[in-house]
């Protein structure tokens, strides 16, 4: 069934994203046209930064609890998945860890940016393109 919609093909190009996760976004998302942005997307699915303020102190937390946690989920396994698969987003996992991020906090920031790649792939009906990991000159 998958395979036969059209933006099932677009998502399963992503690595990470296989049949059972894209068929759980599908159904958790529905359209990409109820989302203004890919912000807007990371936020519905709890990966986006919250503000939260008391007593004139302001910081920036992930939500535990916001979000809908099936796509949370998704966006999440996908990420373990293409780390695991795909040597860049290996690459940006290794760089996330070796700048002091814990193992889930560096499953996190690669999940954020498959919302991001994914709405942009549904907005532009465009497959995935990889391109090799980029390497910093010391």
């Amino acid at each position: 069934m998958v395979a036969l919609h059209p933006d099932g093909v677009l998502i399963r190009s992503l690595p990470g994203m296989g049949a059972v996760l894209t068929a759980e976004f599908m159904a958790s998302v529905g359209t990409i046209h109820r989302f203004t942005s890919a912000d807007a997307l990371a936020a519905a699915s709890g990966l986006a930064p919250v503000l939260t303020q008391s007593s004139g102190k302001v910081r920036h937390s992930r939500s535990v609890t916001g979000g809908n946690k099936a796509l949370k989920r998704v966006f999440y396994q996908a990420s373990f998945c293409s780390i695991q698969r795909d040597p860049t987003s290996r690459a940006y996992h290794d760089r996330k860890r070796a700048g002091g991020k814990r193992h889930h906090q560096a499953l996190i920031a690669p999940a954020r940016r498959k919302a991001n790649v994914v709405y942009a792939m549904l907005r532009d009906r465009r497959p995935f393109q990889a391109r090799p990991p980029l390497r910093l000159v010391a």
